[in-house]
C-alpha cells in the first residue's frame, strides 16, 4: 500500500465524533505514515484547549489558526491528518486537502448524537439541542465532505479496526482511477 500511495498523505475529514482521530491514528500505524491531528495542533500552538479558544477569540480566528496549521502540516508527506468538523468550510484549506487523499468518514446524526452526548468540550455544540445543532451542521457541511476522493459509511457496531479495513480497501480503486484521468488527460 505505502509504494501505491508514494508517499501521498490522507486526510480524514467529517463530523465530530465521527472518530477520525481514532482511525488515524491506526491508520498511519498500519500504513508506516506519521500522525496528525489538527484540533491538538491548534491547542499546542495556542496553549489554550479549543473550547477555551472559540470563547477567546471566536470561531473566525479559531479557522484561520486552523488554515495555518493545516498548510503547515499539508507540507509534509506520509502524513494521515485528521482534521476538524470544520475544516472544510474555508475554500483555501481545499487547496491543501488537494494535494492528498481525502477520505471523509461518514455518520448518521442519530450515531453522532450518541457518541456526543456526554461530550462538553465541543464549542458549537454548546447550550443548544444537540440533535437539531447536528443537523444543522451536517446540513452546512454536506456538500463540502462529498468533496472528498473516498467516502467511508459508519454504522454503529464498526469497529475502528472495520474502518481501517474498508479504507484500505477502498485507496487502491482511487488511486489507479485516478492516475487513468491523469493518463487520458495527457494523451491529447
Amino acid at each position: 500500500m505505502q509504494e501505491l500511495l508514494g508517499g501521498t498523505n490522507i486526510f480524514l475529514i467529517g463530523m465530530m465524533g465521527t472518530g477520525k482521530t481514532t482511525v488515524g491514528k491506526l491508520l498511519a500505524q498500519e500504513l508506516g505514515y506519521r500522525f496528525f491531528d489538527t484540533d491538538v495542533l491548534i491547542e499546542r500552538v495556542t496553549q489554550q484547549p479549543i473550547d477555551k479558544i472559540f470563547t477567546s477569540i471566536g470561531e473566525k480566528n479559531f479557522r484561520q489558526i486552523e488554515s495555518q496549521v493545516l498548510m503547515e502540516v499539508a507540507a509534509c508527506t506520509k502524513s494521515v491528518i485528521a482534521t476538524g468538523g470544520g475544516i472544510v468550510l474555508r475554500s483555501q484549506n481545499w487547496s491543501h486537502l488537494r494535494h492528498g487523499l481525502i477520505i471523509w468518514l461518514d455518520a448518521s446524526v442519530e450515531l453522532l448524537t450518541a457518541r456526543l452526548a456526554n461530550d462538553y468540550t465541543r464549542p458549537l455544540l454548546q447550550k443548544t439541542d444537540l440533535t437539531s445543532r447536528l443537523n444543522s451542521l451536517f446540513e452546512q457541511r454536506r456538500s463540502l465532505y462529498t468533496q472528498g476522493d473516498l467516502r467511508i459509511f459508519i454504522n454503529e457496531n464498526d469497529t475502528p479496526e472495520m474502518l481501517i479495513t474498508r479504507i484500505l480497501a477502498k485507496i487502491p480503486s482511487k488511486i489507479i482511477s485516478s492516475f487513468e484521468v491523469y493518463k487520458n488527460k495527457n494523451k491529447n
